[in-house]
């Protein structure tokens, strides 16, 4: 079973410190994503990278509509991951949708972490004025998913320069296309319409976890009035401003990225 858990998830170890950090990716992405940061953590900590089932080299055959129809299903695969490695006192660093999962997974098993880390996080994306504004109105997200149904490559094309953010270096927006394109449409389009139509506010208060929110600049995906909310409501949190753009600094900016996190840990 324990191997059954590692294969299926594609779970990659560095490192053998005697505290674990687990490095979660977003939607439309895998643990590649993490390359140009996680391995600078493996002199100190046991650094864990994982992909979610239906995501870079996961076991697609194990994906289920059903039970990934909500985040918990992507929680319950992150539990899986450290029940397996038996494994506490962890610090679970997710970035974009991962961040919701991983308090997902603090809510339901808060003994298993010590910290969470969350890059361009969101509670909400679509806005539920005039109380919260997540960036998104209902028709936004229904045009994208008709969009990724229609002309999935054409999606693909589209969407990475618009959230990367970082005109001057086409490379990153090439790399996050090609990220796209390259999963499989069915089940690119239900975690997009599980991500975007989330709601994970009721469950903030429920975090007992002290966390670091990284808030990037000129985010689209996660404006800066989303990092001020989780501020809000998450009890021992702190907000970090990053001067990266755009909602991929592990790509784009990876030095003030390993350097935020590195930072708050020295800290603690």
């Amino acid at each position: 079973m324990a191997m059954d858990i590692l294969k299926r998830n594609h779970v990659t170890v560095l490192g053998s410190g005697s505290q674990t950090i687990i490095f979660g990716h977003g939607f439309g992405c895998d643990q590649e994503m993490w390359r140009l940061v996680a391995p600078r953590f493996a002199d100190r900590y046991r650094v864990v990278l994982f992909d979610y089932v239906g995501s870079g080299l996961s076991q697609l055959d194990q994906y289920d509509p059903a039970k990934y129809s909500s985040l918990k299903g992507y929680a319950r695969d992150l539990l899986d991951v450290i029940e397996t490695l038996d494994t506490t006192d962890i610090i679970f660093v997710g970035h974009s949708v991962s961040s919701m999962i991983g308090a997902l997974a603090a809510t339901l098993h808060p003994e298993y972490f010590d910290r969470l880390v969350m890059v361009g996080p969101s509670p909400r994306y679509l806005n539920d004025l005039p109380d919260y504004y997540g960036g998104f109105d209902r028709e936004d997200i229904d045009e994208l998913l008709e969009m990724m149904q229609l002309n999935f490559s054409g999606w693909a094309s589209y969407m990475a320069p618009a959230i990367m953010k970082n005109a001057d270096r086409a490379e990153l927006a090439d790399e996050l296309e090609r990220q796209f394109a390259s999963r499989d449409p069915r089940i690119a389009r239900q975690f997009a319409e599980v991500t975007f139509y989330c709601d994970c506010r009721d469950i903030l208060a429920d975090v007992k976890v002290p966390t670091l929110i990284m808030q990037c600049a000129d985010d689209s995906i996660a404006p800066l009035e989303v990092g001020d909310y989780l501020h809000r409501n998450l009890r021992g949190s702190t907000l970090s401003r990053l001067t990266a753009k755009g909602h991929y600094p592990q790509l784009s900016q990876p030095e003030e990225t390993y350097t935020q996190i590195d930072q708050y840990l020295a800290g603690l």
